[in-house]
């Protein structure tokens, strides 16, 4: 079995795992995988210029079983002069004060202290000892409780984790084999007795459901692990087109993410599904609490069958908003902030008021009428400055609001404006409105101005109002 050391360094070398003089902690339990793996690697060490450190947990669980385990993983630690560092964690205590299943528990006090351990001895990686077997019943685990493409990619042989890598360089190897090498090498290994218990998953998929399975194909652990691997590829490449896409038609907007609804549309359903998840997992949304059906009411709410303005609640505080062509994924909090009403005094003389909430600003400027040029868009406006009555208030919408609107008889509410004018609803809240001391609305910038203050034959002085925003506000 030598030629395992050459291929675990090609593995090593074609998936990157380590690198000549990295510090590697081992994760040992004492059973035939953790000891063959560590074996291995001491084998490599010399070549590899690796310093390894073992790393063994108790999970208090089977007495003296488990003491014995631990017992044996320092002693052959011992044997192959590495350094060994071991604890005791009592898990039925913990799972009781913390109500977390057993499992979830036992993994998340065993990688602290595997974390720890590295940071100890300032290790790069953390090696682990799942194997071929294990990939094909997590594969088929996930296909039972239903998955994606990202499910069916199995274990990763190496991924990033609190600033630290976990490999497996036994991934692609499976039991039979490690069992041989271990009678091969009289590398002693504990049994764990809980790993024949059919209440845990895994032991149910593992004793009666593969086996079960493989009388219809005696390949199917290696149709598994084959499936993982094809799966991993194109789950690969697939975030990687979603990343560039999200790159090219994702903009920021306030603390949260908008996107053109037909640029959406534009894309292969694959990643329009992707891209969804991925903006909800950018803006703090974890993918994995992240449902099949939300991405599809979210996909299907942009469709050209979907309500023009339309919000749903993606979970994790995060809210989904269509306004019209525009695609919002918004936190709730920042949208009940948003919501809330503002409102300034501006006095004769002012030149400039900045408007935070709704990123923009508004300038004054005052000139005489011989001179003045018409306004170049809407977000210009004209006014007789002899005319206009301060202090002037700049402020969003109020319920009721009315603009004698120019050109038109009578007045007309802003809402329906807003509405004709296609305004989203979000920016309806935040869309300034000049007022003067009358009450009487003067001017929406971007949408309409009324006919108070126009400017005529006989006006002398002339005040300019003009609007910035950051983004467009006005549809």
């Amino acid at each position: 079995m030598d030629e395992w050391l050459g291929e675990l360094e090609e593995l090593a070398r074609e998936e990157g795992l380590w690198t000549p003089g990295d510090t590697v902690v081992v994760a040992v339990s004492g059973g035939p995988d953790s000891m063959a793996l560590l074996h291995l690697l001491h084998r490599l060490s010399g070549r590899e210029r690796l310093s390894l450190v073992a790393a063994h947990v108790d999970h208090g669980f089977r007495g003296e079983e488990s003491a014995r385990e631990a017992e044996s993983v320092r002693q052959f630690s011992a044997a192959l002069g590495i350094p060994c560092e071991s604890t005791y964690i009592d898990m039925p205590a913990y799972i009781e004060e913390s109500r977390m299943n057993s499992q979830a528990a036992s993994r998340e006090k065993r990688y602290a202290f595997l974390h720890g351990v590295a940071h100890t001895y300032g290790a790069a990686r953390i090696a682990l000892a799942h194997h071929a077997d294990d990939q094909a019943e997590t594969v088929l685990m996930r296909v039972v409780r239903g998955t994606g493409l990202g499910g069916l990619a199995g274990i990763p042989i190496s991924r990033f984790e609190k600033n630290v890598e976990l490999i497996r360089p036994l991934l692609r190897k499976y039991k039979a084999d490690i069992l041989r090498y271990c009678d091969l090498w009289a590398i002693p290994y504990s049994q764990d007795s809980s790993n024949g218990q059919r209440h845990y998953f895994r032991n149910l998929v593992r004793l009666d459901i593969l086996p079960y399975l493989s009388a219809f194909n005696p390949q199917l652990p290696q149709s598994l692990v084959r499936l993982a691997e094809l799966a991993a590829a194109e789950d690969d490449w697939l975030a990687q087109e979603t990343k560039a896409v999200y790159e090219r038609h994702v903009l920021p907007h306030r603390e949260g993410c908008q996107l053109n609804r037909k640029a959406l549309l534009g894309l292969h359903v694959a990643l329009q599904r992707r891209l969804i998840k991925l903006i909800l997992n950018y803006i703090g949304l974890e993918t994995e609490s992240t449902s099949f059906d939300s991405i599809e009411t979210i996909r299907h709410a942009a469709s050209e069958r979907g309500a023009a303005t339309w919000n749903f609640d993606a979970g994790g505080g995060i809210r989904f908003v269509r306004e019209y062509d525009n695609l919002l994924f918004v936190r709730s909090d920042r949208e009940e902030r948003s919501s809330e009403g503002y409102a300034y005094a501006v006095m004769e003389g002012a030149t400039a008021l900045r408007l935070p909430e709704a990123e923009g600003i508004l300038t004054f400027e005052e000139t005489s009428a011989a001179s003045v040029r018409r306004p170049g868009n809407r977000l210009e406006a004209l006014f007789d400055a002899d005319v206009i009555q301060y202090p002037l208030t700049i402020r969003n919408r109020r319920p009721g609001d009315r603009m004698a609107v120019l050109g038109l008889n009578g007045t007309k509410k802003v809402q329906d404006m807003f509405v004709d004018d296609r305004v989203a609803p979000s920016r309806r809240e935040v869309l300034p409105i000049v007022v003067d001391a009358n009450g009487f609305v003067l001017w929406i910038p971007g949408i309409r101005r009324s006919n108070v203050a126009t400017v005529a034959d006989s006006t002398k002085r002339v005040i300019r109002m003009k609007a910035q925003f950051a983004s467009d506000f006005t549809g």
